[in-house]
């Protein structure tokens, strides 16, 4: 069965090795063939994006996706998640689920499960934000 995808105007998508940019039209691209990567635009990190340790893990997990060598990025994303874990360790679970999808050749679901290592991290620093906050209001009230 094939995969639909639709592009808005100037989106940008990921087939394989290639990048393709749609042109000024909304399009339909109908694409058959087994395990072949795709990632639209709004799923790509680059090294630029990729600006907190969880956006790095995703960002080594995309390169693995896309490559024709995946292993060749397996140092890099493990070195990551050692020093995630070392410095917090209740991301474990998450990081737990992305090995087993990586050891397992199933790239695009451990790109999956990355995003959710982004968005715990995300809400970690957002707790930490709030209880800053609050020292800081606490701190100018006394």
């Amino acid at each position: 069965m094939a995969l639909k995808v639709e592009l808005k105007p100037h989106e940008r998508v990921i087939i394989g090795s290639c990048v393709i940019t749609n042109t000024d039209q909304r399009a339909r691209l109908l694409i058959d063939g087994d395990n072949i990567p795709i990632l639209r635009e709004k799923d790509i990190l680059t090294p630029e994006t990729a600006d907190t340790p969880a956006k790095l893990v995703y960002l080594a997990v995309q390169l693995m996706y896309i490559s024709p060598d995946p292993q060749g990025q397996h140092g890099t994303y493990f070195n990551l998640v050692r020093e995630i874990v070392t410095a917090v360790p209740s991301a474990w679970t998450i990081i737990e689920e992305i090995n087993n999808f990586i050891l397992n050749g199933d790239f695009y679901r451990a790109l999956k499960e990355a995003r959710k290592l982004i968005a715990y991290e995300q809400k970690l620093k957002d707790h930490h934000e709030q209880v800053q906050a609050q020292a800081r209001a606490v701190g100018t009230a006394a």
